[in-house]
């Protein structure tokens, strides 16, 4: 099945169960580029930082009857979280501006995606940094007013933990001395990891396979 594919089936679900469209579409985002990195021994679970029957509550909530199509990703595993991974998770659950949830989830799932290498919105499988921003105010509003600068989430994020805990993460006194001013508040364009996938397969005629009995 093709990242598309798996995308709109997510995205039917939700529909039929009455979800909300926007945080429908964020997290069938995030469920589809983390099953395009499933296989080579490393699982949905894994690429999400939620597992078990955890991860199911999460499927059967927000896209009832989507078990089957990404139990085949891998639900299970032991998860691992470094000093920074945990840190992110706290620092986005103290600052929830939606009840229910869904805050926690987004927490965990943002502060995962954090590892990976691209901008945030891409590995969250957005359409643009436009769609983040939203996000952002929508569900965390609290900590998105922090960022009165404009940076660059990642890096918001991580900059923010630094403060929070007493660090100086930067050597320059302020960011416009900073030499470096562009890794922060560079242009953040590009092309989504979704489309990047549908572009690729389609070219190449690849199918998405599931993969069993990875970590």
């Amino acid at each position: 099945m093709t990242p598309k594919a798996i995308y709109a089936t997510l995205i039917e679900f939700n529909v039929a169960s009455g979800g909300d469209a926007f945080d429908g579409h964020v997290l069938a985002s995030i469920l589809t580029v983390a099953a395009m990195e499933s296989g080579s021994g490393r699982s949905l679970a894994y690429a999400l930082g939620i597992a078990g029957d955890e991860l199911r509550r999460l499927i059967e909530r927000y896209f009832p009857g989507a078990l089957a199509l990404l139990e085949p990703f891998g639900l299970d595993g032991d998860l691992a979280f470094d000093d920074d991974e945990q840190c992110l998770r706290e620092l986005l659950a103290r600052t929830r501006s939606v009840s229910g949830p869904i805050g926690s989830l987004l927490s965990i799932l943002i502060a995962r995606r954090c590892t990976r290498p691209n901008h945030l919105w891409q590995d969250l499988g957005l359409r643009n940094r436009g769609e983040l921003s939203t996000l952002m105010l929508r569900h965390f509003r609290p900590l998105a007013m922090r960022n009165t600068l404009n940076m660059k989430w990642k890096k918001f994020l991580y900059r923010t933990i630094c403060r929070d805990e007493g660090y100086r993460l930067c050597a320059a006194p302020c960011c416009s001395e900073c030499s470096d001013i562009d890794n922060c508040f560079g242009d953040e364009s590009g092309e989504s990891m979704l489309a990047r996938a549908r572009n690729l397969f389609e070219s190449q005629g690849f199918v998405l396979l599931s993969t069993a009995g990875v970590q």
